[in-house]
């Protein structure tokens, strides 16, 4: 037979069942700023940073790296991969070292996220500065 079911008789069974009130403020505050941007405004920016990411990775001309996402909007989000040619993680910690906050995955990839909430065109610019020294350092 299956296990049977106990209701709890006490107040904690309450905290199973309702989310912290201040987490939910903070969660209901951050609706509002998605509400106000508009998901269509957002998508649309989203798609127009990746894009001048893209164009600017693949005009480093550097064969160490390459971006393996689909460069196609509605094949991908607004994250995206570079493949290490040559893998090791030394670009990886020059990044993370120069304040870019990135995702290593293995065995080979850094995956960067160009947020259309916060980020900026100029920070993809200053993301691509720091890539390009790098790249060029470690060479």
């Amino acid at each position: 037979m299956g296990a049977t079911f106990e209701p709890m008789p006490t107040a904690e069974a309450w905290q199973m069942s309702n989310p912290p009130i201040l987490s939910m403020a903070a969660i209901r505050a951050s609706l509002d700023l998605f509400d106000k941007a508009g998901m269509a405004s957002l998508r649309q920016k989203s798609e127009k940073l990746t894009a001048y990411l893209f164009f600017l990775v693949n005009h480093l001309e550097d064969e160490a790296i390459r971006v393996i996402t689909p460069e196609k909007p509605g094949e991908r989000g607004c994250q995206v991969s570079l493949q290490m040619l040559q893998p090791n993680k030394d670009l990886f910690a020059y990044l993370t070292n120069e304040g870019v906050v990135a995702d290593w995955r293995e065995p080979d990839v850094i995956r960067v996220a160009p947020v259309p909430f916060y980020n900026t065109f100029q920070d993809v610019w200053h993301f691509y500065t720091i890539l390009k020294k790098g790249l060029t350092t470690l060479h």
